[in-house]
């Protein structure tokens, strides 16, 4: 009975501990991003280099299992552009007349390529931590633009009283202030087409309007239809207090 009750004691002081500990996570900083508010449309060169800044870096273990090739289009992304983005992965497909599966390069309906083949294959390559999908990331994360911004620029060096488990980085915007995820983005690891200086807060602020877009690609349509309805009510109480006026202006 004793052994029971110390055990309890220790798990209540071990859960205890590690919340308090997840807690000192800093809040992250509001950011200014081209998609909020009312009449917020996404930053197309933005988006477009966040996509470079995904291919080019977060792809090799981040999956984007949502979006399609074509989708690209809307970042303004020409049909060219796109079959050829396309064709530049390998798909399974099939099966054939032999019933067998085959690879075959990718088109515009396909969606984007995931790294790894499974979920085994891809925490063997990650030191046992399993890479999320980014597709709905700013979705599934409270303020998630400015989550995902600030955990991209919160790595650096843990202060002297904390002690980091083996393989685990410092991110003061992580809960816990430790990530099994290596600091991924360094000044000048993406050459931009655009002539865009890449700073690590540049390539951050880019991959995450271009991460937003993937999350709500209808976003700017919701928007536009939100105004076109908000008009069309103002109009209708409009025209419904016109017609009560003339309605009862003769009641006494």
């Amino acid at each position: 009975m004793r052994k029971l009750v110390f055990a309890l004691v220790a798990s209540a002081t071990l859960v205890a501990s590690t919340a308090a500990f997840a807690a000192e996570a800093a809040a992250p900083p509001s950011q200014s991003w081209s998609f909020s508010g009312v009449f917020g449309t996404f930053d197309r060169a933005a988006a477009q280099r966040g996509y470079q800044v995904y291919k080019e870096v977060c792809s090799a273990c981040h999956s984007l299992s949502q979006i399609r090739f074509r989708n690209l289009q809307d970042l303004g992304f020409s049909e060219d552009e796109v079959k050829a983005l396309a064709a530049g992965y390998e798909v399974t497909d099939g099966p054939n007349d032999e019933g067998q599966m085959f690879q075959r390069p990718a088109k515009p309906a396909d969606r984007f390529v995931a790294p790894f083949p499974n979920e085994k294959a891809a925490r063997a390559a990650n030191n046992s931590a399993y890479p999320p999908d980014l597709s709905l990331m700013t979705k599934a994360r409270k303020d998630g633009a400015n989550y995902v911004y600030a955990l991209l620029t919160g790595y650096g060096e843990p202060p002297a009283a904390a002690k980091l488990m083996e393989g685990m980085n410092y991110n003061k915007f992580f809960p816990g202030n430790q990530i099994a995820m290596g600091q991924p983005l360094n000044p000048e690891q993406v050459a931009y087409t655009d002539g865009t200086k890449a700073t690590v807060e540049q390539m951050s602020h880019d991959v995450v309007t271009f991460l937003a877009w993937s999350a709500e690609p209808e976003l700017e349509a919701r928007k536009r239809l939100g105004v076109k309805v908000l008009l069309f009510l103002l109009v209708l109480t409009a025209l419904l207090y016109a017609v009560k006026r003339k309605v009862w202006r003769n009641a006494h």
